[in-house]
């Protein structure tokens, strides 16, 4: 999944590449949904933990909404339980995005921890069996910048990574067409630290669920080793796609960090880096501010040349994240509002000119916004 970052550092090139083959309805969903080496026709939808943007993250509500609003493919973010289960949170920290502190019998659980070098202080997913989590009600993030989402604090449930791929198998069902999945591996070398690793749980749910067997499935991560395991175990199957997620600002993935060596997420989107990542991922993955930068004044300044240099890797370039509101969006399309305020029309021609890059594919928080940019 990807993180929140309200800013870091956001080509003019459009080649051939890869693209999801939607196909016939039908023929599709009983076939299974190819990745191919085709003219780029189709610019790629993902609702970023459903429609974030007008519905609490991460829950059913949220999914259906981002469906419902024409997203190719919807995200989960996964973490672990303290009984081995795969939870769909952003972060093993809950205390934002859950009721958990409002709950007495869980204040002793209330702890400081190191995650991937940064301390934080809250309730942990690792700390709580599925069971227990499942007593705990979803609420908004951002309350602050999206009071509507939290209108609906406590309305929603968690959901399990399986309950979701049920979920998504109904709805291709019910309307028709693949919904593609593209689930995020949250701190895999965290996880797998405290004797939680996500991998083999994550590959054991491929193996036991059929909708992913043959859905367009997209497999994210911030590190490498993880892509690379899932890559000598997956091989290539026709619907999966392994994405490598950089932040070049950010410094180094977590499990550089622990080994002691490796490459930063600068270096990883060189020309050299591009082509060290083709060897075992499909996707790109930087914020889309590494793709037109912003100045002082958070106006556009030229376009890096990350798109080109990624495609003559051989890798597609999905970015992220298109946000609503005044607050998100460059200085060149806010309408004067106050920060929280929904800009609708400002996001579409955000995403328009982002658009004009090349790039394959975009998250977002507004799904329906990110089809309005594509039809125009």
């Amino acid at each position: 999944m990807v993180p929140d970052l309200l800013g870091g550092a956001l080509s003019m090139e459009g080649a051939t590449r890869r693209q999801v083959l939607a196909g016939g309805a039908a023929a599709a969903l009983a076939a299974g949904v190819a990745f191919t080496e085709t003219p780029r026709e189709k610019v790629l939808i993902f609702g970023h933990r459903g429609a974030s943007a007008l519905r609490p993250e991460h829950t059913l509500a949220s999914y259906a909404k981002a469906i419902e609003d024409g997203a190719d493919f919807i995200e989960p973010d996964l973490c672990a339980t303290k009984d081995g289960q795969l939870i769909i949170r952003h972060e093993n920290n809950i205390v934002q995005t859950t009721d958990v502190a409002k709950h007495p019998e869980f204040a002793e659980r209330k702890t400081e921890k190191m995650v991937d070098g940064q301390k934080q202080v809250g309730w942990f997913t690792e700390d709580f069996t599925l069971a227990e989590l499942k007593t705990l009600r979803a609420i908004e993030r951002l309350p602050q910048l999206r009071p509507e989402n939290a209108k609906y604090d406590g309305a929603f449930d968690l959901v399990t990574w399986p309950e979701m791929i049920d979920f998504a198998a109904a709805e291709s069902a019910a309307r028709g067409r693949p919904i593609g999945l593209i689930p995020e591996l949250k701190h895999s070398t965290y996880f797998s630290g405290i004797g939680l690793p996500l991998e083999d749980r994550f590959l054991d749910t491929l193996a036991r669920h059929d909708y992913v067997k043959r859905c367009p499935l997209e497999i994210q991560s911030f590190e490498i080793a993880n892509l690379r395991y899932l890559r000598r175990k997956l091989g290539h199957p026709a619907n999966t796609r392994l994405m490598q997620l950089v932040e070049p600002a950010a410094g180094k993935p977590a499990d550089v960090v622990a080994a002691g060596s490796g490459p930063s997420y600068a270096e990883m989107v060189t020309p050299a880096g591009l082509r060290e990542v083709a060897g075992y991922a499909d996707v790109i993955a930087p914020p889309v501010r590494a793709i037109i930068p912003l100045d002082a004044n958070k106006k556009l300044m030229r376009p890096t040349t990350l798109v080109a240099d990624a495609h003559r890797a051989g890798l597609l370039v999905h970015i992220w994240t298109f946000r609503p509101e005044n607050f998100f969006l460059a200085a060149d399309f806010q309408d004067g509002g106050a920060p929280a305020a929904r800009n609708p029309e400002g996001s579409v021609r955000e995403i328009k000119t982002y658009l004009a890059t090349g790039i394959d594919g975009f998250f977002t928080d507004d799904p329906a916004l990110g089809r309005k940019a594509l039809a125009a």
